[in-house]
């Protein structure tokens, strides 16, 4: 996938909560399937013996947190087809991407719960819960958010400001409103950014006290090599493999206990 493209995939899975729960006619479902990056996390996380396909991004490990544990779970393409072969009781998707796909499963009666990417730490909670509620493991969304907790609060407290700056390929960066920016804030780091694009020269002009970038990718391009350009070499740097941030889960606090070394 180009630079432009997984650039394109962090902003858009950069949006506000929004969970759609189905009726479920008061049975928990037992057949399920991901057609999100996003939702493919949460349910290996939450209820792998319920999953009967996940969407083919899982298995990338640069950008899935559990591409891992989705290594032994098939893949479907976003094909209404593909999808009912397998015939599912529940289908976890988002707001965004196989609207089509969505629309035509809709006709077919199959439930389906649209999730998008919380943007802070309440609304990985929210979502958490409310998805385990609907796949009735309540208990184990209980259980990672204890996880979660108990791994920010052994996050150090700073005793001085700390100014950093997410600085993405194309120079993109993460302002208010974004998961970074709430990262950032549990790690206890001060977020310079305003949301705004920084290119090299005006970074090196205000250089941060700490500069957060991605981990190199496997086959780094012009866009990915200027952040590790010789020029700030002077500037402390902390990378954080993408597949922590491009969703928002319980793994979410391991990205702050990164930030906040």
């Amino acid at each position: 996938m180009s630079d432009a493209g997984q650039g394109t995939i962090w902003r858009c899975l950069l949006c506000g909560l929004l969970v759609l729960v189905p009726v479920l006619h008061g049975q928990a479902a037992d057949r399920v399937v991901s057609l999100n990056l996003c939702t493919d996390q949460m349910l290996v996380l939450l209820a792998p013996e319920k999953i009967i396909a996940l969407s083919p991004l899982a298995k990338d490990p640069s950008l899935s947190f559990v591409a891992h544990e989705a290594e032994r779970f098939p893949s479907v393409r976003a094909s209404a087809e593909a999808v009912l072969r397998l015939r599912p009781d529940l289908i976890l998707a988002a707001p965004y991407g196989a609207q089509a796909t969505l629309a035509v499963l809709q006709q077919e009666h199959i439930p389906i719960v649209r999730i998008s990417l919380p943007q802070n730490l309440a609304g990985i909670r929210r979502m958490t819960r409310d998805i385990a509620r609907t796949l009735d493991v309540t208990a184990r969304g209980d259980m990672q958010l204890e996880r979660m907790d108990a791994e920010l609060a052994e996050v150090p407290h700073r005793d001085r400001v700390v100014r950093a700056l997410v600085w993405e390929p194309r120079g993109f960066t993460a302002g208010p409103g974004t998961l970074m920016h709430a990262l950032l804030r549990a790690a206890g780091l001060s977020n310079m950014s305003d949301g705004r694009r920084i290119g090299l020269e005006a970074l090196l002009r205000r250089p941060p006290d700490l500069l957060v970038v991605p981990t190199t990718p496997a086959y780094p391009s012009l866009a990915t090599t200027i952040l590790q350009h010789p020029a700030l070499a002077g500037i402390p740097q902390r990378e954080i493999p993408p597949a922590m941030t491009i969703c928002a889960g319980p793994f979410s606090a391991q990205a702050v206990a990164l930030l906040a070394q």
